[in-house]
């Protein structure tokens, strides 16, 4: 897997782009839809950020920068196995607001040649957004605890 490599993800969402916007930023709103898990940072440009553990142990799964923060239109972050830093990758989130709904467009790409991460957010992100769209819908996430790093 190398450059070439590029996930993208869009789901149409009945939800505002402000509650989108937090529903990405916010620790603990993230833990409501992915597995528990948080995503910390102060998101703003150059910032560090991290996909922590559900129970709060100092288990960091992913760890990157923000590259572009844009409340509540665009956000870009660098993205990497805090083991591995040399694997990173980019993903830009990006919302529309579209009549009552928001578009998010997720893509993923940028990949270093030979991935390991690749393989993993193959299948974590569908599981994640559908998450995400479920719980801003209906205020039920989905059980992703399975794989969801």
């Amino acid at each position: 897997m190398g450059k070439e490599l590029t996930f993208i993800y869009v789901f149409y969402i009945r939800t505002t782009p402000e509650r989108l916007w937090e529903a990405l930023t916010n620790p603990e709103f993230t833990r409501q839809y992915w597995g528990g898990n948080a995503n910390v940072s102060d998101w703003k440009k150059g910032a560090k950020w991290q996909h922590v553990d559900r129970d709060e142990n100092d288990n960091v799964y992913v760890v990157g920068e923000v590259l572009e923060s844009l409340p509540p239109k665009r956000l870009v972050l660098t993205w990497a196995d805090p083991d591995d830093t040399a694997d990173s990758s980019r993903v830009t989130f990006e919302i529309e607001p579209i009549e009552d709904m928001v578009r998010l467009n997720v893509t993923h790409g940028d990949f270093k040649t030979g991935s390991v991460m690749a393989g993993k957010v193959s299948g974590g992100w569908p599981r994640v957004l559908s998450s995400l769209k479920s719980f801003l819908e209906t205020g039920k996430a989905l059980n992703i605890s399975c794989g969801s790093h």
